[in-house]
């Protein structure tokens, strides 16, 4: 049923005509594959095919991404709360970029790009090298350098060493590993965290207050979490709690106010009880059967805020892997949802279709983000793996001038995931002044129920549920994590990125495409891996989720 007026009208027609036009093109389409694989790739086609990829879908990519120029080096003006939410996209596109500069004045503009290092974290790393025998392991050595110095001093004193015998994993591979998870032991971890834990580990609370809060009842709870900032003894807020009437305008918070605080609290969280006036935004949905899921959920509730779904790929993407996508758009309009396609949520501040959405969202989501997959490389090696994290880092940098004081992000994603690690997530968040409230498991969220899919060209053959799984993930690890905007005021440094590695550092990797390669052909392929990697990461980032 389509609407007969409207911009829904001509969206349903587009989606219509263009089904219309797909239908006995099917075959044709598998008929190319098969007659793509039955020729073969070289070896050297191999890398080549995929930087091809790359521009292929920067040409066809619509306006993925927002107003930057794709062709040329010029940045668009911006006022300041623009310039804050893309300067990290820019810096590291320029970063990338630097490999095929050949005007020297530019090549010292690009070093301001870098962040400073100490003469002491440079002798900890020289240090660290020739301790494990890695001196010339370029890849070991791009891993050291993008470590704080006091993650060199621990791995100093430590005495770790990297297994160099290891059959399945490199050097690098190991250390980064390694790094990944003592960073992360002194964290609160990528499993189910309820509020008060997660609130202990804000604030470092001892066992005392943490057994305090769990005996304090709903409203009294609430308070505590307004008003506690760590000057004042918790003591004290929680006396004030005890004499505080919610005010009318919490009311809707304020249920059961004498129940218990922790189940009242996470219920809330559960049931997606959101800010009814409020828009909320969905970002890389792959199929949007998730959008659709929230939708249905707000109208239920007596919401009156906007959806905006959107997607990664383009329509004409979507259409030759869902073949539902043409109606689920119907019926997200039907509910009064904005759908957009070509989507970089890192880049919003710069796409104009969310110009004057400025403090506008009170929810948003994001599940399963990846930053897609590289061939030759696992999701956890440090040729790729700086992708993952720089895409939740620049994520939350780009959502901190639409969300509203207040509002609140949920980030789905497995916990033992190697790309986009829980403590890519968490630490992304916290450093961008949105306060990481809850971790809970995934199953036990209202929206959970939905057309989960891959977020590439495999949901045109297969989806999860149908007999097909994840590798290495359990349903039962998938978490979601949850955040609070709240803003200091304070100017905040700029946004901290993941050093990509060099043109150099390439050609000195042992793995992946590059592993068997020698001479001139390992310069060719290490020439098209890294203008691959510009074109996914940049221009057609493959920043998606599932």
């Amino acid at each position: 049923t389509f609407f007969p007026f409207g911009p829904c009208a001509s969206r349903s027609e587009e989606c219509t005509l263009r089904i219309m036009e797909q239908e006995g093109g099917e075959e044709q389409v598998e008929d190319e594959e098969e007659e793509q694989q039955e020729g073969g790739v070289g070896e050297d086609d191999e890398v080549a095919e995929d930087a091809e990829e790359g521009y292929v879908g920067n040409q066809t990519g619509g306006a993925r991404g927002g107003d930057l120029d794709h062709n040329g080096d010029s940045e668009p003006e911006m006022d300041p709360d623009t310039q804050d939410a893309v300067e990290g996209v820019l810096r590291l596109k320029r970063l990338l970029s630097r490999e095929f500069e050949e005007d020297e004045q530019v090549k010292k503009k690009l070093k301001t790009d870098l962040d400073a290092r100490s003469a002491a974290q440079d002798m900890k790393v020289s240090q660290l090298l020739n301790k494990w025998g890695l001196s010339s392991d370029s890849l070991t050595r791009h891993v050291l350098e993008n470590l704080s110095i006091d993650d060199l001093q621990q791995l100093i004193t430590s005495n770790y060493s990297p297994d160099t015998r290891n059959m399945w994993k490199s050097p690098a591979e190991l250390l980064q590993t390694h790094t990944n998870q003592v960073r992360e032991s002194k964290g609160p971890g990528g499993n189910s965290l309820d509020v008060v834990s997660s609130f202990k580990h804000k604030w470092k609370l001892d066992v005392s207050a943490e057994r305090t809060l769990r005996g304090l009842v709903h409203k009294d709870l609430r308070y505590v979490f307004r008003n506690y900032d760590g000057k004042r003894k918790l003591d004290v807020v929680v006396a004030e709690a005890k004499q505080h009437e919610p005010p009318e305008d919490e009311l809707s918070t304020a249920t059961l106010p004498d129940g218990g605080g922790v189940q009242l609290v996470g219920r809330f969280t559960r049931l997606e009880l959101i800010d009814p006036l409020a828009d909320a935004a969905v970002f890389g949905d792959a199929n949007l059967s998730f959008a659709l899921n929230l939708v249905k959920h707000r109208k239920a509730l007596g919401h009156v805020g906007r959806v905006i779904a959107t997607t990664f790929e383009t329509f004409e993407t979507l259409l030759e892997r869902y073949k539902e996508i043409g109606e689920t758009i119907v019926k997200l309009e039907e509910h009064f949802a904005e759908v957009h396609h070509g989507v970089d949520c890192t880049r919003i501040a710069i796409d104009q279709r969310f110009h004057g959405m400025t403090n506008s969202f009170g929810a948003v989501y994001y599940n399963y983000p990846h930053a897609g997959a590289v061939g030759g490389f696992f999701d956890g090696h440090p040729v790729v793996n700086w992708r993952h994290e720089n895409l939740m880092r620049l994520f939350f940098r780009a959502l901190r001038k639409y969300v509203k004081p207040g509002g609140s992000v949920k980030v789905a994603s497995n916990a033992g995931a190697v790309g986009v690690r829980f403590s890519y997530i968490v630490g992304s968040g916290v450093e961008n002044e949105f306060v990481h409230v809850e971790t809970m498991p995934f199953q036990q969220w209202q929206l959970h129920r939905y057309g989960r899919s891959y977020g590439d060209r495999r949901d045109t053959y297969k989806r999860p549920g149908e007999g097909e799984q994840y590798n290495a993930q359990r349903a039962d690890s998938d978490m979601v994590y949850c955040f609070v905007y709240k803003p200091s005021g304070a100017q905040l440094p700029r946004q901290q990125i993941r050093m990509p590695p060099t043109y150099k550092t390439m050609l000195g990797c042992t793995d992946g495409a590059l592993g068997e390669r020698q001479g001139e052909s390992k310069k060719k392929a290490g020439h098209g891996v890294i203008q691959a990697l510009h074109a996914r990461m940049l221009w057609c980032s493959r920043w998606m989720s599932r």
